[in-house]
């Protein structure tokens, strides 16, 4: 089904017809849009940033067929997918602009000429609406771009569009679908149309994975980069809280949200996050990100680099539990040993149901807290705070409500929001600790360089929405709740259909290594293919 409302994909001067897509709409995949597709002799599916940066400098493309490449995409895809919820209706002047710059030999950095799409919870200073996925902000207007999206435009990006999310990151209701939103509909998993992309960086993954832009940016508050990119067959970076500048994105919590990239290859990863990456003097948590990442990018890239570390190997909670995950993992544990690591076994992360009971009323005062802060300071006509948005989603139930309840934006606002009240500084303060400890305990108990494990389940069916039994251990929590890095990379296929991540966990500002190992597996095994955009599983 459509959705009731959704913003329509915006036209550019070459691209009109893109106005007509429907958002949401499943249709019946055909062999021919099942292929990678192709700009002046380039693989989008394979190339990295690396070849499109070779191809534009041998002037074998410009950014802008680059970018009417993926456009074209976008157009013959996104009905299907819902990934994409708006086109910036200047990215083909942008790469014009890119390419003359390109032609006076003044590039501007690592990015120039590349098209990014960004989850539509990241503030941009143009004709592009920033929604989280509601119409409660459609006519928010904010007055700057994000300090990620302005480091993206200093280093030559091409910003796209925005890509579809769950709506307020799922952080509406505890019964949300994971890629529906009011704004763009339903997003869909590329390689299975009828199964869930995850989210809450659905739309930026599905993106990813179906090659409609070069790179995409999600944010991770709790499993929102990792998850899709697992369920995407995806390369997700969940980064060192503050690493990236969290100052204009619709915040869950400052004490969690870190926005990162998901691409198609490690080396975009990095490449992407070195970009971003850097002090912001209005977000405190980023004042000591400066010089954690390496001053060249390419020293994180070393097909060496698992030699000589010791892995350690995270089993409970999340083997025995699904044969194909089990396959896969004891595949990846084998190759790292072939690829030199010292794999350590018994390195189990512990997960404290004491730290979950204290963790959801710290996060539910931190969400109104940083909530209210942003929609008191956006410009535009929309909801002043979180009681003025549970009163729209209530006056627009056929739309907001349709598919789910409030209930989380209730709870929410039932806190005080204050952060300087001694109960929730206690919750905070238990949560940020105890998962702290149980990382770095047991990186020093075994001597180890980072820990690998199974990253998720195999995607489930598309309306999902939770409950059940479910014995997986989430591989985030932890990393989440301590603000530490994540990086999960394709690591096999459930069905043969189904993408399964393995994922490498380390201590605070261990982002750079843990790229670098990710680099090495990912280069030896070499298990991502594109996908076929089936309707169901044979």
């Amino acid at each position: 089904m459509r959705p009731s409302i959704a913003i329509p994909l915006r036209r550019t001067a070459v691209a009109a017809a893109l106005a007509s897509i429907c958002l949401a709409t499943p249709l019946a995949a055909h062999a021919d849009e099942a292929r990678p597709a192709f700009a002046q002799n380039v693989d989008l599916d394979r190339a990295t940033i690396i070849d499109l940066q070779q191809a534009m400098n041998g002037k074998r493309m410009t950014s802008e067929q680059l970018t009417q490449a993926y456009l074209r995409r976008i157009k013959e895809l996104n009905p299907r997918l819902g990934a994409v919820v708006t086109v910036n209706p200047d990215a083909v002047a942008l790469a014009r602009r890119s390419d003359a710059v390109r032609r006076s030999g003044k590039a501007r950095g690592p990015l120039e000429g590349i098209p990014v799409l960004l989850k539509d919870n990241m503030d941009t200073a143009d004709r592009q609406p920033t929604t989280a996925g509601s119409t409660a902000l459609l006519a928010a207007r904010p007055d700057k771009d994000a300090f990620l999206v302005r480091r993206l435009r200093e280093a030559g990006a091409v910003i796209l569009g925005k890509a579809n999310m769950t709506q307020w990151a799922n952080f509406r209701s505890s019964a949300a679908i994971a890629g529906w939103s009011s704004t763009g509909g339903q997003t869909r998993n590329p390689y299975v149309l009828d199964r869930s992309p995850c989210g809450s960086s659905s739309g930026s993954a599905t993106s990813a994975a179906a090659s409609l832009a070069a790179v995409t940016i999600g944010t991770d508050t709790g499993g929102s980069i990792v998850c899709p990119a697992s369920m995407t067959s995806t390369v997700g970076v969940k980064p060192t809280l503050g690493l990236v500048s969290r100052t204009g994105v619709v915040p869950i919590t400052a004490r969690h949200d870190s926005p990162g990239p998901i691409t198609r290859n490690t080396t975009d990863a990095a490449l992407t996050l070195w970009a971003i990456y850097g002090p912001d003097p209005a977000d405190p948590d980023s004042a000591q990100s400066a010089g954690k990442l390496p001053a060249d990018y390419r020293t994180m890239l070393k097909r060496d680099a698992l030699r000589g570390k010791r892995i350690g190997v995270w089993r409970k909670g999340h083997t025995g539990i699904d044969p194909d995950i089990d396959r896969v993992f004891e595949a990846t544990v084998k190759k790292l040993r072939d690829l030199g690591a010292t794999v350590v076994e018994g390195a189990d992360v512990p997960t404290d149901k004491a730290m979950a009971e204290h963790l959801y009323p710290a996060v539910l005062t931190e969400f109104k807290h940083d909530l209210n802060a942003y929609l008191a300071a956006t410009p535009g006509t929309h909801p002043k705070d979180l009681t003025g948005l549970i009163a729209y989603n209530n006056r627009h139930a056929k739309v907001e409500l349709a598919k789910f309840n409030q209930d989380i934006f209730e709870m929410a606002d039932k806190t005080t929001g204050d952060l300087s009240d001694p109960v929730y500084r206690e919750h905070r303060d238990i949560v940020t600790t105890q998962a702290r400890r149980s990382i770095d305990d047991t990186l020093a108990k075994y001597r180890l360089d980072a820990i690998v494990t199974p990253t998720e389940l195999p995607a489930p069916k598309v309306d999902y929405q939770g409950g059940g039994e479910n014995a997986f251990v989430s591989s985030s929590s932890n990393t989440s709740a301590a603000g530490y890095p994540h990086v999960t990379v394709p690591a096999g296929y459930s069905k043969g259909e189904l993408p399964l991540g393995v994922s490498f966990i380390g201590t605070r500002f261990s982002d750079a290594k843990l790229l670098s190992y990710a680099y090495a597996y990912e280069q030896a095994t070499q298990v991502r293919k594109a996908p076929r955009y089936l309707p169901t599983l044979p």
